[in-house]
């Protein structure tokens, strides 16, 4: 069955009913690669960048083929997955591989296909299937990002680039084949939320976080909200205890519908003190 717990300061966090499992306990701090979205560029990062070297973190963040220090290239989605790559391979040890709106989709490709090379995945702002949405939802959040953070503003073209290479691809297909710990974290108000609860089928061990307040951009929105699952994330890789289904909670959240997920059809409203998150 599914937990769904709320955290201190507004968080709302929908997470699988865990039997405890080991890993090997991990010697030294848990790297970091940080993959941003459309029409931004690894700047985005910066409040994460400054938590996790704080914290030790051996950290990377990468601009995208089209964008921040490669604006002059084309997007291609084999020249993203390849920057992807090098970030991973420049670590001695498996990375948290972190990715935010179309960073979130090609990380979780690369996951799809590279996990043994990850430590876990962290993905934002990306739970909705791309196959079949208007090409409208993804300009508005782009142009949203761009606006609210004066990140991008190169030609438009990476955009159709990006459209191009994304169209057709399922991310069902590749959380169905995740065997790394996976962590989502969206803004409430991020209209690329819609699938959100096909998700959570596809991936019962994942573990949703829902960010009151902040959309799309959900790290620069509420950097406090989101560093603080980041590191918990990393604390629980470092220690190499991990929550994860037993095979029989598994099956049955496989089987689970929508509505029995998550009564009435949506996430509740969590009965909290009226305490305005920190961002």
């Amino acid at each position: 069955m599914w937990l769904i717990r709320a955290r201190a300061r507004s968080i709302l966090e929908v997470q699988p009913r865990p039997s405890t499992v080991r890993s090997p306990i991990v010697t030294s701090p848990v790297p970091v690669v940080l993959v941003h979205g459309t029409r931004t560029s690894s700047a985005i990062w910066h409040a994460q960048v400054a938590a996790l070297e704080a914290a030790g973190h051996p950290t990377t963040t990468i601009d995208l083929p089209g964008h921040g220090d490669r604006t002059g290239e084309r997007f291609t989605w084999e020249g993203a997955v390849a920057a992807i790559d090098a970030a991973v391979d420049a670590h001695d040890a498996p990375p948290l591989l972190v990715g935010l709106s179309l960073g979130g989709y090609l990380s979780l490709a690369y996951a799809g296909r590279h996990g043994h090379r990850l430590a876990g995945l962290m993905l934002a702002g990306c739970s909705t299937e791309v196959r079949g949405k208007p090409v409208g939802l993804y300009r508005d959040a782009a142009h949203h990002v761009t606006r609210t953070l004066g990140l991008g503003q190169g030609s438009w073209h990476v955009v159709t680039d990006m459209l191009t290479a994304i169209a057709g691809y399922s991310p069902l297909t590749d959380l169905r084949r995740l065997r790394v710990p996976l962590w989502v974290v969206n803004g409430r108000r991020d209209p690329l939320r819609l699938d959100e609860r096909r998700f959570l089928r596809a991936a019962p061990g994942a573990r949703l976080t829902v960010v009151p307040g902040a959309g799309h951009d959900v790290n620069s929105h509420a950097p406090t909200a989101f560093n603080r699952v980041l590191v918990e994330a990393l604390r629980e890789l470092t220690h190499g205890v991990l929550p994860a289904l037993s095979p029989r909670v598994a099956r049955r959240a496989r089987a689970l519908t929508p509505a029995a997920l998550l009564p009435a059809g949506r996430l509740p409203a969590p009965r909290l003190p009226r305490v305005p998150l920190p961002v």
